[in-house]
């Protein structure tokens, strides 16, 4: 077993009602044959920032790693290498946290300046103290690069004048209204430009959607992972995504602002529903497993995901 305790790294907003949770995320391979080396790096540690604070993190790898290496990436994410040096036939992993989500400022989308303007302030930024690591998401990454028709799709919600927050909110309606959740449609490898075409895909691909229309806009936008509660509050309808990784985007809306978080697959901005993992341009920089095998001769994988909410006070 690898464990660590991670420190309350961030403080919760005076007065914020807190959700915390217990979050298990297993994710297991079946090989066809024995693998005798294996690599990964792992995206598996919930991130602290001023809405969330980790109060416990600790990780089980089967079989047993010969080497381990915590680092935080470009991003700020913790990432985790790990290498397997015996022959093995499966390769499992639990994440397992207890994780405190505090409640956001309410926004009032119709306040934030309009988009047009966000775009004009980035002009002229060239180093970290002046916002450049901000306008690093407006720009195309691996998996998301602007199109004309993430452009033309983007368009009706992005007239002149508009808010930024509004016109974001405008957005993630419409693709959750015209893009079908199908599980069976799409793969992590399926291009951008496919899941346009026929309208179907899962969490992942309706985050990027929408980054890549906020991108054709000239705004700010990154990739977020993490988990939704398992089981909704009373009366409240299951939301989709919840026994899996989940996904979704966030827009840069100004200095006054912020990001602002906002899941299509379930037509809202995010809440204490959703706990961050890590966030990057795309999937492609904070997917939750990656490797290198030394054989194995293809593989099965099996994922699964429970997020038990353990109380709510008031700090």
């Amino acid at each position: 077993m690898l464990s660590h305790d991670l420190p309350e790294t961030s403080a919760p907003p005076a007065g914020a009602a807190t959700m915390r949770y217990r979050v298990r995320h297993t994710t297991r391979y079946e090989y066809g044959e024995d693998v005798p080396v294996a690599h990964h790096l792992l995206h598996l540690t919930a991130r602290p920032h001023p809405l969330q604070r980790v109060r416990r993190s600790q990780l089980t790898i089967t079989p047993a790693t010969a080497l381990r290496a915590d680092h935080t990436d470009y991003f700020g994410n913790a990432l985790i290498y790990v290498a397997v040096q015996e022959p093995h036939s499966s390769f499992e992993i639990t994440a397992e946290s207890e994780v405190e989500v505090f409640a956001a400022p309410r926004r009032d989308p119709s306040a934030t300046p309009p988009w047009e303007a966000v775009r004009e302030s980035l002009r002229g930024l060239t180093g970290p103290d002046d916002g450049a690591d901000i306008v690093q998401y407006a720009f195309d990454s691996a998996l998301v690069t602007v199109s004309p028709d993430l452009a033309d799709y983007a368009r009706p919600s992005f007239t002149p004048g508009r808010p930024v927050a509004e016109a974001s909110i405008d957005l993630i309606r419409r693709v959750h209204r015209d893009f079908a959740f199908d599980p069976s449609a799409t793969t992590v490898a399926t291009p951008l430009s496919v899941v346009m075409r026929q309208r179907r895909g899962v969490c992942q691909d309706f985050a990027q959607v929408v980054i890549g229309c906020l991108r054709a806009q000239g705004l700010p936008a990154r990739y977020v992972s993490g988990y939704l509660r398992t089981l909704p509050p009373p009366g409240k309808p299951r939301l989709v995504g919840a026994d899996v990784s989940h996904a979704w985007a966030s827009v840069w809306c100004g200095g006054g602002t912020g990001w602002l978080d906002l899941c299509p697959t379930n037509d809202r901005p995010t809440d204490q529903d959703f706990i961050t993992i890590a966030w990057g341009r795309d999937y492609a920089d904070v997917s939750p497993v990656r490797g290198v095998l030394m054989g194995g001769a293809g593989h099965a994988l099996t994922v699964s995901v429970d997020v038990e909410p353990l109380e709510q006070a008031a700090e």
